[in-house]
């Protein structure tokens, strides 16, 4: 810190005249202390140095030095003058009332989003539900960190490091480095059956950051978007924070099922689907649907974002083919084929295949938009990360992804078949299990007749420190939902922890339905 400018600073807006030096450097630290600029644990300049950054005399620095310790601010020791927490006299004159019916800070309401000064679109997405603890059970969307190879990881990017040249310390490839959409195109074309070249495949921060491109680079304002009801919160974020039109289209057990009439009357520009393990229902989207979308689409000359998020873990039956690659008549499909003729945007991501703190996404666009979006992102969006870039593509190309691939998808099945146990002896009078043959999540749909209000279990979940999302909070619009229930994760959870996990779910949802033993074994009775 610059304790010149910070004394000059002081003196110019609090200081009063007749002050000696000593006070005013006195007064100057402690106020610097007190509204954080010099955090606990900040060294103060050697009362030396600081004397002659000043030009006063030492002596001048020592008694103000002394003083702000006499009072409890800072400490002198072998790391040197070390800026102390508040005293505790001052915490308590803090935490007192001054008057009746005072607060404590901590106490105040939080200020409304229109006094934040923010514009009225991002006012707007600060009343949308925020993601919990990621760290709890039963959270969605968090993989198994502790299974990840770190190890290798250190040696892949220690190996990147050491290949990079200064040239590459600059802003990189618009749409990323060619080695890793390499790799990606090869991956995807072997384990996902997405048709496409590896000048397809852009590198993003993340599906968030490919959701926000897709709505800047494909559609204008005021344009409508359909998405999924219930549906994933970060879409709806993404499209109204473009300023488009949300539309909710609704959700059944074989995925996105829109009326004649929504094509009619609400023509979408965009169409934003899961339709391998439907966000959060689990639902998978028949093949007669996926389709008749994609010939649906073509016909209104929308795109459709599929967003793949989750499809490497699927654990019954065959592995079900990306939309993307249906893109001809299904009889004259060839795997020799280059390209999908699909107006498809493939929106996949590593936060779920390998962690989160990655933040690499990546996007697959038809061909005739390539040029564009290259042209787009080289004035819009430059590019970095390039040891990051480089050690994933390496970790793909010699096969450790798919390893580890094959290693999670056994881990979590293990851990999905504990959830389902345990949901099952636990509660099935009273709930059903959705959406368990892929992914890293599943629905516990609430039976209808009993009337329980899922956003009120998941909030007293939360409280007792389970995070299980409400399905019903993430429907879209105001269409009816049948969705009610709550979303689980289960990949970051041990198979030996599950059914405690879900005993302590359990008693939650039961004292909802006035929950005593004799009431539950009376509901088996009536079933």
């Amino acid at each position: 810190m610059d304790h010149a400018l910070l004394i000059s600073r002081y003196a110019a807006q609090q200081g009063q005249p007749g002050w000696s030096r000593q006070r005013l450097l006195h007064e100057a630290l402690r106020h610097a202390i007190r509204s954080g600029s010099l955090p606990p644990g900040s060294r103060l300049l050697a009362s030396r140095a600081l004397a002659a950054e000043l030009g006063w005399a030492r002596n001048t620095v020592i008694y103000a030095y002394e003083q702000l310790a006499s009072e409890g601010w800072i400490s002198a020791g072998r790391r040197g003058t070390v800026v102390h927490a508040r005293p505790a006299s001052v915490l308590a004159g803090a935490g007192r009332s001054v008057g009746p019916g005072a607060l404590a800070a901590r106490d105040l309401p939080a200020p409304a989003p229109e006094n934040l000064g923010l514009s009225r679109r991002s006012a707007s997405l600060a009343c949308l539900p925020v993601a919990a603890d990621l760290a709890a059970a039963f959270a969605p969307g968090v993989p198994a960190l502790d299974a990840f190879p770190l190890d290798l990881w250190r040696r892949l990017m220690m190996r990147a490091w050491r290949s990079l040249v200064s040239s590459q310390l600059n802003y990189g490839p618009p749409a990323g480095e060619p080695a890793l959409r390499d790799a990606i195109a090869a991956h995807l074309r072997a384990s996902r059956a997405v048709r496409c070249s590896a000048e397809q495949v852009f590198i993003t921060d993340g599906t968030q950051a490919s959701l926000d491109l897709c709505a800047r680079a494909f559609a204008d304002a005021g344009d409508k978007v359909w998405i999924e009801s219930p549906g994933y919160g970060g879409a709806l974020t993404a499209f109204r924070a473009a300023q488009l039109r949300p539309i909710g289209i609704t959700v059944d057990a074989h995925g996105l099922a829109p009326r004649p009439q929504d094509w009619l009357q609400h023509r979408p520009r965009l169409i934003y689907v899961t339709p391998s393990h439907q966000y959060p229902s689990g639902a998978v989207m028949s093949l007669e649907r996926r389709l008749a979308l994609i010939a649906q689409a073509r016909q209104a000359g929308a795109l459709i974002i599929e967003d793949d998020y989750d499809s490497e873990f699927r654990y019954d039956g065959p592995p079900l083919a990306a939309l993307q690659g249906l893109g001809t008549d299904i009889d004259t499909l060839d795997a020799a084929q280059p390209a999908s003729d699909a107006p498809v945007l493939y929106l996949g991501t590593f936060s779920k295949t390998l962690f989160p703190g990655l933040r690499i996404g990546f996007m697959v666009v038809p061909p005739e938009r390539v040029q564009l979006l290259h042209h787009l992102l080289a004035r819009s969006a430059p590019r970095g990360r390039a040891a990051e870039q480089l050690a994933l593509a390496e970790f793909m190309r010699e096969g450790h992804f798919g390893l580890h691939l094959r290693r999670m998808r056994r881990l979590y099945q293990q851990r999905r078949d504990a959830l389902v146990a345990a949901l099952e002896r636990q509660l099935g009078e009273i709930a059903q299990v959705r959406g368990a043959s892929a992914g890293m999540h599943l629905a516990l749909c609430f039976e209808p007749e009993l009337g329980l209000d899922d956003q009120a279990i998941s909030a007293a979940a939360l409280q007792a420190g389970i995070v299980a999302p409400a399905l019903s909070q993430h429907r879209v619009g105001r269409r009816a939902s049948a969705w009610s229930g709550l979303m689980l994760g289960y990949a970051q959870v041990p198979a030996e922890q599950m059914s405690e996990r879900v005993e302590r779910l359990a008693a939650l949802i039961r004292a909802r339905l006035g929950g005593t033993e004799g009431e539950s074994q009376g509901m088996k009775k009536k079933a």
